[in-house]
């Protein structure tokens, strides 16, 4: 059995001469999808590529000139972008209080809550391989633009390492931040499934702020991944959004979004190192275990208040799909286990009592048979037991609140 793995390079284009034409067709596309997006608002939200093709692809040829590859490329934007937004609407579901009763109801929303089209405000263009864009024997990229193909030269480290012939490339999307232009490219691989019945490690990991993971494996041994720098930097880019925010002026919001884009990279690059790091530490045939952390809600009043932003806001979810897709092209695999009571049980005894565990010394000490340890190692030896349940063949494990606990 085989999976595919997919990931997305980043290309810079230096080539200043290729700007304009860059411009003319990234505004073209962006105006195109407005247009389909208007049509599939007024017409009761039909998002059959089909359909769609037939009513609009020439009007898309006519309106903004489009090559034909890029007035499909459209459709296909648009479309994408409206089962995202009804996914997310169905995750949030629309809470409402009866008037008669006075009780609180949810509901899943669907697209008809929406009270006007889905906006594209900022430029792409989706590319499709081999005739959009492709990559040269030179080394270029050849990239297809209104004004005809356009040759520029990408800036990617560590980009031949997709031409061992493994890869295959699939959609790019032609993107502008501030002056600079860049590439996405979708490559994707065929990597062996996971065997449970090889596995040489089990490693549970518990994510946080103060330890941004703990991990901890089959041999009892722990590692801590320390985050309170982390946390100071976050804290400096708090305050400096804070006074950006009370200005207010046009200059300070400017400086906002450079900031927020600052931040941004800043934190994908030290979940690529930390994702990096686990795999290379614990090598091939390793299954990592997480926690589910959806609907975990991580308010802790115990935090000072400058950090509770902190806690809620720390990409979790990122730092599990960084480490998922490097497992992979490692021959290792990811599992999520249910978070309930991971924290308040004794690893050794079983015993689940909330009061065992004290916040501010971030300590675990079991009222029962008095183990003692860090709250952040015990959360991880936890996570880690459900992880063997779940080699031994039981595929969702969890822990039971026992009468006597």
């Amino acid at each position: 059995m085989e999976m595919q793995v997919t990931i997305k390079a980043k290309l810079k284009i230096t080539n200043s001469e290729t700007a304009l034409s860059f411009s003319k067709t990234m505004e073209q596309y962006r105006q195109a999808c407005n247009y389909v997006s208007e049509y599939i608002f007024n017409h009761d939200f039909d998002m059959k590529q089909s359909s769609l093709n037939k009513e609009l692809y020439s009007k898309l040829r006519n309106l903004f000139s489009l090559k034909s590859q890029m007035a499909q490329s459209v459709i296909r934007t648009v479309i994408a972008r409206y089962k995202t937004v009804k996914t997310q609407m169905s995750c949030r579901p629309y809470k409402y209080q009866d008037q008669n009763t006075g009780e609180w109801h949810r509901e899943a929303r669907n697209l008809t809550w929406l009270c006007k089209p889905i906006s594209f405000n900022r430029p792409q263009v989706d590319l499709q391989r081999n005739r959009d864009w492709s990559y040269l024997s030179s080394g270029q990229l050849s990239i297809n633009t209104l004004d005809g193909r356009a040759k520029a030269d990408p800036v990617c480290h560590g980009f031949n390492q997709y031409f061992d012939g493994t890869w295959k490339f699939g959609l790019a999307k032609l993107l502008k931040s501030g002056n600079k232009w860049y590439l996405h490219i979708s490559a994707t691989k065929e990597v062996a499934d996971f065997d449970k019945q090889e596995v040489k490690h089990v490693v549970g990991i518990d994510r946080g702020l103060r330890f941004l993971a703990t991990a901890y494996d089959e041999q009892g041994k722990t590692a801590f991944f320390d985050g309170k720098a982390i946390m100071r930097k976050r804290a400096k880019y708090q305050k400096l959004r804070a006074t950006l925010q009370a200005k207010g002026t046009k200059s300070a919001k400017r400086r906002l979004k450079k900031l927020s884009g600052r931040e941004n990279r800043w934190m994908s690059d030290v979940n690529h190192r930390l994702s990096k790091t686990l795999v290379q530490k614990y090598g091939a045939d390793t299954l990592f275990v997480l926690e589910n952390l959806n609907g975990v809600s991580f308010e802790r009043a115990d935090l000072l208040k400058s950090l509770r932003s902190q806690n809620k806001s720390w990409a979790f979810y990122q730092l599990e799909q960084f480490l998922t897709y490097k497992a992979h092209l490692n021959n290792c695999e990811v599992v999520e286990v249910s978070a309930k009571y991971t924290s308040q049980r004794c690893p050794k005894c079983g015993v689940i009592k909330k009061d065992n565990r004290n916040h501010e010394k971030h300590e675990y000490h079991c009222a029962n048979c008095s183990y003692r340890s860090n709250d952040d190692r015990i959360g991880a030896m936890n996570i880690q037991l459900l992880g063997t349940q779940y080699i031994s063949g039981q595929e969702q494990p969890k822990f039971e609140l026992t009468a006597n606990a």
